[in-house]
C-alpha cells in the first residue's frame, strides 16, 4: 500500500459524489456527525459542489489516497467557535476514511501524521478534536498519537438507542 495526500484546492462534480456517498453512508454516519436522535441518525445529507467550495474557504482539506485509489479526506479548521478549550491558534481537525478497506491497515495514523505536520508549518500550536464516546478505535488511535483527554460533553450524539458523549481531546504541535 502506498498512501498520499492531496490538498484540496477546486472541487470537481466527481469529488462531490465521492463525499455524497460518504456522508450517506448508514455505517459511517454515527461516527461523522452528531445526530439527536433516531431520525437525524437516518437522513441524509446532501453536498453539493457549491456547499464543498464554500467549505474550502473556512477550512483545509485533504483527500486521502491508498495507491490511486480515493479512500478517505481529513480536513483542519482554524479557532472554530466549537472549540472546547478557546485558545487562539487552535487547528480543529477530522478525518473520514469513507472507503471499508482503508480502515485498520493504519491510513488514518499515516495521514494523522500527515496534517499534524501542515498544521504546525502553518504556525499554529495546539490541536483539538472530538470523538465520540462509542468510537474506541478512534480513541486509540488519538491517544497513541498523544492527545490528551481534555474534557466531556454529555448527550452528544445518538446511537444505538441512546445518548453519548463527545470526548474532547488536544495535543501541543
Amino acid at each position: 500500500m502506498s498512501t498520499h495526500f492531496v490538498k484540496v484546492t477546486q472541487p470537481t462534480p466527481e469529488l462531490v459524489d465521492i463525499f455524497n456517498r460518504w456522508e450517506n453512508n448508514p455505517d459511517l454516519i454515527p461516527l461523522t456527525r452528531p445526530n439527536s436522535n433516531q431520525s437525524e441518525l437516518e437522513s441524509r445529507q446532501i453536498v453539493t459542489l457549491e456547499n464543498l467550495t464554500q467549505r474550502l474557504k473556512r477550512q483545509y482539506l485533504y483527500l486521502i489516497y491508498d495507491d490511486n485509489r480515493l479512500i478517505g479526506e481529513m480536513n483542519y479548521m482554524i479557532d472554530p467557535k466549537h472549540l472546547y478549550k478557546k485558545e487562539p491558534g487552535t487547528a480543529w481537525i477530522a478525518i473520514t476514511i469513507g472507503d471499508s478497506e482503508g480502515r485498520g491497515r493504519g491510513v488514518g495514523y499515516e495521514g494523522l501524521q500527515y496534517l499534524e505536520t501542515e498544521i504546525k508549518g502553518s504556525g499554529l500550536k495546539r490541536i483539538e478534536l472530538g470523538v465520540f464516546e462509542f468510537n474506541i478505535a478512534g480513541q486509540k488511535l488519538y491517544q497513541k498519537l498523544g492527545y490528551k483527554e481534555i474534557g466531556r460533553i454529555k448527550d452528544f450524539t445518538y446511537y444505538q438507542n441512546k445518548m453519548w458523549s463527545d470526548i474532547r481531546m488536544e495535543k501541543y504541535v
